[in-house]
């Protein structure tokens, strides 16, 4: 008999609050951290989602006392303390960095590559600052590394590997980023309006967010989900575009609910990627259709928080526990008119919901998919 694995813990630092209950009230009124925001100097100010330096500062200066890190390292460091405080590391505890562009800002103006900027170098800062005895590993596959990271640890802990894991991801706002998606002409000019006729494009955004996963359950844990399910799948389509007929994320989602051994009818809830791209969101439209999942309330969570890249799946699952444990879902923000070809149950105002099984979506460049199916115990 398999293992179970649980989710008994979460922290999460964004624009929208330094905790996880504060984001979530900020949800519930329908609060965004969406505006317009200088990032590349010279040029005209983007739609997207920023933490507040100077508070990010006056946490970090409250919770840590060295301040030799970088903007991002005290996004991690923020969201991971909490959780260490709890739980303890033992030679059997894994740590997990899910991150797409890491210490990236590092890059500006080098003619040498620093050494903080390799995701290795950097996972290594993180674990050696909070004690982790085994070697960290990094999850960086384009924007499913947070909803990856989240399977790794599943997976190794199964396998005997590790006892528990500690998840961290992140990623943050910088003119790399910017400049590469507006090379793409992805980014809209307006707040994005993921599935909706009139969405134009993407909004950056930057989060980090920290997981406790473990297959020793404690008495004292607030709260439990089952990961039952994950898949992974590259469909190899395109270095940037979805695949049309979302063949990808359609094989990943199957795969997750067949380890899972949910049905489509059992789905309560999807979070789901949902970039506000004309080529993503008909994709996914498709996938779930295929999968015989129009019915099922859905929701994308860019419209309040951007696309935090690496740290979008870790933290749109948080959310998604949240909703279960609230009994409360919370509307795709900015949807007014659908705007693919297929339907899709996109929830529209705060919505009163029994969640048990949930389901979390994501799709990244290069033709990667994954899901994850989870479980409120």
């Amino acid at each position: 008999m398999r293992k179970e694995i649980y989710i008994t813990d979460y922290h999460c630092v964004t624009p929208l609050g330094f905790d996880v209950s504060s984001n979530w009230n900020h949800l519930v009124e329908g609060t965004s951290g969406v505006g317009l925001h200088q990032v590349i100097e010279n040029q005209e100010a983007f739609y997207t989602s920023v933490i507040d330096t100077d508070r990010l500062e006056k946490e970090f200066k409250n919770n840590f006392d060295s301040h030799d890190f970088t903007r991002l390292e005290k996004m991690f460091l923020l969201s991971l303390k909490p959780l260490i405080e709890k739980h303890e590391i033992s030679e059997e505890t894994a740590f997990i960095l899910s991150t797409t562009k890491g210490n990236i800002s590092l890059l500006k103006n080098q003619t040498k590559l620093p050494e903080g900027a390799y995701l290795s170098n950097l996972a290594q800062k993180m674990a050696d600052h909070f004690g982790f005895k085994t070697k960290p590993i990094v999850v960086s596959n384009a924007c499913v590394s947070g909803v990856m990271a989240i399977a790794v640890a599943k997976n190794m802990i199964q396998a005997g590997k590790y006892k528990d894991a500690f998840v961290m991801a992140g990623d943050e706002v910088s003119e790399f980023v910017i400049s590469g998606f507006n090379s793409f002409q992805a980014i809209g000019t307006e707040p994005c309006k993921p599935y909706d006729k009139n969405r134009n494009g993407i909004n950056i955004g930057e989060a980090a967010a920290a997981m406790y996963i473990t297959s020793a359950l404690d008495k004292n844990e607030k709260f439990r989900f089952k990961i039952l399910g994950d898949s992974a799948v590259n469909d190899a389509n395109h270095i940037s575009g979805p695949s049309r007929t979302g063949d990808g994320l359609y094989a990943s989602i199957r795969n997750a609910m067949t380890e899972a051994h949910v049905t489509p009818k059992q789905v309560d809830f999807i979070s789901a990627h949902g970039t506000a791209t004309l080529y993503n969101d008909e994709m996914e439209a498709i996938a779930f259709n295929r999968m015989e999942l129009q019915h099922v309330p859905l929701n994308s969570m860019k419209g309040y928080y951007g696309h935090c890249l690496g740290a979008s799946g870790l933290l749109e699952s948080i959310i998604s526990m949240e909703s279960a444990r609230h009994g409360l879902l919370i509307p795709s923000k900015n949807f007014k008119e659908m705007g693919v070809s297929q339907p899709l149950n996109i929830i529209e105002e705060n919505q009163p919901a029994s969640v048990q099984y949930i389901l979390k979506t994501a799709s990244g460049f290069g033709g990667c998919n994954a899901a994850i199916v989870l479980e409120k115990c």
